[in-house]
């Protein structure tokens, strides 16, 4: 059988230099070729799967094939350690047995009240400003969502941290994201002021979650919050706990991952409603008819059918984990093609697979009511959180608390485009706004 497409590049560096320039405009050009497609890059070889069934065999069927000895996970593991979403194998699956509990849908739904209490914080400055004000609801919901992730995950309020963590995660993600895109970048022990930036990052981040471990080894007390359950959990086959380390490892994994993506996933769903007025209406009709202007409340979420439209939608079109990639471990048959070999790399794209007019239609419309239709086209048409064994541990966490703060920010407010303010997707770790994103706000 012939070979694969291949995306045209240059010799030796392949598409390494249109990834630095562009890499979503890289995935989206190699889409176009076909459903598995080559990309080259020095000394490495990836290919890039988009049709749902072949997703599928990634993620589900053959994902003991597939491991995550790639480039961007051990640049990740410079900050995450050896947490959840960068570890693998035996030592993974250990860590997801210890945690898994903490996630369970009784423990998540008694964090509702945090989500809507922080929420009520940050709509109590909105309720002060004059109709026509600006605000950069990409550093509002940062803010409110990092509250949400301390008071849940550590009983503490890590509103006085905000800024310093949002700027530690900022600079850690963009240099993790650089040191991917340029493999001759020094090691970090060499002080160059990019390396110099990024350590003090790590280290402001690493501070701060080795001092709250170290507090609540001190002083102990029952919290019922996941620290807790991470620090007393045993692992049900082996009787072991946690190392202060895995659980530092582990609480900025779930930092990062807990409020990165929730914001960046409701900056991007306020940026949407704003051009699709029908949809916007709908979601305001859904939520004035169901709340009545109080705020929302877990027993509110049943009812909130179209609000929880609204967020899959846009975690369809501006997914915050936007690109997946996975080592090949063992031989594989894809669509007839055989890989193998160190080095070999397949990516996965939500971004791609999930504006695919094949299997969406009219992909680039905003619009929520898709998700109100009983048949949806192919499972992992659509894997926002990923899928199979590895699916995102925080999936429930976070659509129960973006539903509950969509509601409560459109049951008062509205948030409108600002002329001329520069909206573009930075492909970091996360997708994120590359010049924050800054709106009209106005009394409904």
């Amino acid at each position: 059988m012939s070979a694969p497409p291949r995306l045209p590049g240059l010799p030796v560096l392949g598409s390494l230099l249109d990834v630095q320039r562009d890499m979503i405009q890289v995935f989206e050009r190699a889409a176009r070729l076909g459903d598995l497609v080559e990309l080259s890059f020095p000394g490495r070889r990836g290919f890039l799967v988009v049709h749902p069934d072949q997703v599928k065999q990634v993620l589900v069927d053959e994902h003991a094939k597939f491991g995550k000895n790639t480039a961007g996970y051990k640049a990740l593991q410079v900050a995450l350690g050896q947490g959840l979403v960068t570890s693998q194998g035996e030592f993974w699956r250990r860590q997801r047995r210890i945690a898994q509990p903490a996630f369970h849908h009784q423990r998540i739904v008694g964090f509702a009240g945090i989500m809507a209490e922080a929420c009520e914080v940050m709509l109590g400055r909105w309720r002060a400003l004059p109709d026509g004000a600006v605000v950069d609801v990409d550093a509002e919901l940062m803010a409110v969502t990092l509250r949400i992730v301390g008071q849940a995950l550590m009983s503490v309020d890590l509103s006085d941290e905000t800024g310093d963590v949002a700027a530690a995660m900022t600079v850690v993600l963009r240099g993790t994201v650089h040191r991917l895109l340029h493999p001759l970048s020094p090691p970090l022990w060499v002080p160059t002021p990019r390396n110099r930036q990024l350590n003090e990052a790590l280290a402001r981040l690493n501070h701060l979650v080795r001092s709250l471990i170290t507090q609540r080894r001190q002083h102990g007390g029952e919290h019922g919050d996941l620290l807790d359950m991470l620090m007393t959990a045993r692992d049900e086959e082996t009787g072991e706990g946690m190392t202060d380390e895995q659980l530092r490892d582990e609480v900025l994994t779930m930092v990062s991952a807990g409020h990165e993506t929730t914001a960046n996933a409701l900056t991007w769903t306020l940026h949407l409603l704003a051009g699709a007025p029908e949809a916007e209406a709908r979601l305001h009709a859904e939520v004035d008819e169901v709340l009545g202007g109080r705020v929302p409340t877990l027993e509110d979420l049943p009812r909130l059918v179209y609000t929880e439209a609204v967020v899959k939608e846009s975690l369809r079109i501006m997914p915050p984990v936007w690109m997946l990639a996975r080592s090949v471990e063992a031989p594989v048959t894809i669509l007839g093609h055989e890989l193998t070999g160190p080095n070999t790399m397949v990516f996965l794209s939500p971004w791609v697979t999930q504006r695919d007019p094949r299997f969406w239609q009219d992909p680039l419309r905003f619009y929520p009511e898709r998700f109100l239709a009983a048949e949806q086209g192919p499972k992992y048409a659509y894997f926002p959180f990923a899928g199979g064994p590895r699916v995102c541990i925080g999936n429930a966490f976070a659509m129960m608390e973006a539903k509950l703060l969509l509601a409560s920010m459109v049951r008062g407010h509205r948030l409108a485009t600002l002329p001329g303010h520069p909206v573009e997707p930075e492909p970091t770790i996360t997708l994120r706004p590359k010049y924050g994103l800054k709106m009209i706000l106005s009394r409904r």
